[in-house]
């Protein structure tokens, strides 16, 4: 992933988890183009990473855990998703992405329900 060295260090393992982990959910059936979904990563990655900077609080966790919240159910489309996949070449209704889901990247866990 070409945007790696972008990502500072204190949030990379958590950001990339998620980003690996929405990866797998947008093309659960492999009907996707490999080369657009990494792109897609890569451009997610770079908007969560963004994001994500000044907000990021590994001695308090939990502060700015709302901000750092992935919602998708079927009335919120996450912006960051949505630029993603402007700027990947991938359109929203082609990811397999879960109808309802919530996921939370956070310093030293990443959690999904």
């Amino acid at each position: 992933m070409a945007v790696l060295s972008s990502i500072p260090v204190e949030m990379r393992d958590e950001l990339l988890a998620g980003v690996e982990y929405i990866k797998t959910l947008a093309n659960r059936f492999q009907n996707l183009d490999p080369v657009m979904v990494d792109l897609f990563g890569e451009k997610l990655a770079e908007k969560l990473c963004q994001k994500y900077t000044g907000h990021w609080y590994p001695e308090k966790p939990m502060k700015g855990q709302a901000y750092r919240c992935i919602r998708i159910n079927r009335h919120d489309r996450d912006e960051s998703i949505l630029e993603a996949c402007a700027h990947s070449g991938l359109k929203y209704h082609e990811l397999t992405l879960p109808k309802e889901m919530t996921l939370w990247i956070d310093p030293y866990e990443v959690s999904c329900r």
